[in-house]
């Protein structure tokens, strides 16, 4: 279903999440837009071939810490602001998304 939920959305150009939502995701938009820097930051790091000048333990560390950005992050990396609409296909499994909708007042 997860698989189903990425390609669509990457077909249609649109950000994703379709791991579990994390709490705070829109309503505390700062610190997710500072996780989302951090995560474009480790992948040119890693493109730039940045992490093999680190010790082993830091480069563990590292790409453990981009797969777990990567998981849940993966689908709005490149959201700039807060959506204008979104779609929740699961209301009751998704209802912390739903919370933070309608605190925030998107539709």
């Amino acid at each position: 279903f997860a698989d189903l939920v990425s390609r669509a959305a990457i077909k249609a150009r649109c950000h994703y999440v379709n791991k579990k939502w994390l709490g705070g995701m829109l309503t505390n938009w700062s610190t997710t837009k500072k996780g989302l820097y951090k995560f474009r930051d480790l992948k040119i790091k890693q493109k730039m071939g940045r992490l093999k000048q680190l010790n082993k333990r830091d480069v563990t560390r590292l790409k453990r810490q981009l797969a777990h950005l990567q998981e849940y992050l993966g689908g709005i990396k490149y959201m700039t602001r807060l959506p204008d609409i979104v779609i929740i296909l699961d209301q009751h499994k998704e209802y912390i998304a739903l919370l933070e909708c309608i605190t925030l007042g998107i539709p």
